[in-house]
């Protein structure tokens, strides 16, 4: 089941995040912008203005045309919309190679991705067994419990893994104590020496093993798992099914690739 998100005047808003943003909406009904009608629209001082655009050319959400034209859109936030448009047709893109996929492996696969500090199943295909794990699409877990999240995280630095346990702290009250986060780092790092992750729910009885996908810039973007009941995924079987799981996730990185260069 998806959040419930609620729109509205937040109740304790941050007046700097709130221009910045509402500058760069701007953009989509003005595609260049000047200092002076940027800080007539905000209603904030100049010098406010010129603060703000030079926090956001820092972080290239902006540029400007040459030294004294107009701002534009930048890098970054091109980047933004085109991680938008990737995303959504991801599913569409993934469902072919997910049938595959479960029809050479036998089991349910799903393709997921990080939302903050977690994983959303976006798309699955069934196993037809009989005793199969079920259509987990549109569900929201916790990254760092599933092999799908393992599989994601153990690509980050340091200073991105904290950043996702921070928003984990931010969402659920509850932080990482030490020797906490040092059994998640010691589990991330056996990942990438592997190469894919294994989780096992015992009271569920299932083992799901997954890898990474990888964009263009060999950054991991999101995971592909197969899960079975742990009688039917035995260490043997899990070894047959990453090299299926390798093999699509190649396959779907390919397809992305393309999709990036056109």
């Amino acid at each position: 089941m998806r959040e419930k998100v609620t729109k509205g005047t937040p109740a304790y808003p941050i007046s700097s995040v709130d221009n910045a943003l509402r500058l760069l909406l701007m953009l989509r009904d003005q595609p260049r912008l000047r200092l002076t009608g940027i800080a007539a629209s905000l209603g904030i001082a100049p010098s406010t203005a010129h603060r703000l655009l030079a926090m956001l050319v820092h972080h290239d959400f902006l540029r400007r045309e040459d030294d004294l034209g107009p701002y534009v859109a930048g890098p970054a936030l091109l980047d933004l919309g085109l991680a938008a448009v990737r995303n959504r047709d991801v599913r569409t893109l993934a469902r072919p190679i997910l049938a595959d996929l479960a029809r050479k492996t036998g089991e349910t696969v799903h393709l997921s991705h990080l939302e903050g500090s977690k994983i959303r199943y976006l798309a699955a295909a069934e196993s037809d067994q009989d005793l199969r794990v079920a259509d987990r699409t549109g569900q929201l877990l916790p990254a760092h419990l599933r092999a799908t999240g393992r599989a994601i995280l153990a690509s980050f630095t340091a200073h991105e893994l904290d950043e996702v346990l921070a928003l984990h702290r931010f969402d659920t009250g509850e932080g990482f104590s030490p020797a906490a986060r040092e059994r998640l780092d010691a589990e991330l790092a056996q990942v990438r020496e592997r190469g894919h992750a294994t989780n096992r729910q015992v009271a569920e009885d299932i083992v799901s093993v997954a890898v990474g996908v990888r964009d263009h810039r060999g950054s991991t973007i999101a995971a592909l798992n197969a899960s079975a009941p742990s009688r039917r995924m035995t260490a043997g079987r899990q070894a047959v099914v990453v090299r299926e799981l390798h093999a699509a996730a190649a396959e779907l990185e390919e397809v992305l690739t393309t999709l990036d260069r056109t």
